[in-house]
């Protein structure tokens, strides 16, 4: 599993910016605030992401997609549980997927080994295979929402409709 000790975190800092994001850093040992799951998984509270050291890379890309995502009246509220429905999740988990290729050492293949390996459920057995072979509504939800184009490209927007 890749956790942010294990990269430049300036790149994520970096690709985070890119969508109003701020990456804040925890001390280890301390509560992550906004964490939703607790332990070592990432929060998030208005414009903020929230990781310490040994929190893996997929949850911070989960909850900024959350934030990319969400409509802006949840946006402008968020603090910890970001709620949507079911496409809204789905839209999340592969726009993660996406957004892994723009940090070095990741890349989409390593997110959905550690999406698997963190226990998140598909239909079809593994984030892979989901991808490949049944991800087509996320993949539809993302492009009305002009959170992708046509060639899976992410447009660096924010949903905007409600």
């Amino acid at each position: 599993m890749v956790r942010l000790s294990d990269c430049d975190s300036a790149h994520i800092a970096q690709l985070l910016s890119r969508f109003g994001l701020v990456l804040q850093l925890s001390p280890v040992g301390e509560p992550i605030p906004g964490s939703y799951w607790g332990d070592e998984e990432a929060g998030l509270k208005n414009h903020e992401v929230f990781a310490r050291d040994d929190t893996p890379l997929h949850s911070i890309l989960h909850e900024a997609c959350h934030f990319i995502c969400m409509d802006p009246h949840r946006r402008h509220q968020l603090d910890t549980d970001a709620g949507g429905h079911y496409d809204e999740e789905n839209a999340v988990c592969y726009l993660q997927i996406l957004l892994a290729d723009f940090l070095p050492g990741m890349g989409r293949r390593q997110m959905m080994e550690d999406m698997d390996e963190w226990g998140y459920t598909f239909r079809l057995g593994s984030a892979a295979k989901w991808f490949d072979q049944d991800a087509d509504d996320a993949r539809s939800w993302l492009l009305e929402n002009d959170l992708i184009d046509g060639n899976d490209q992410p447009t660096f927007r924010l949903r905007q409709s409600g």
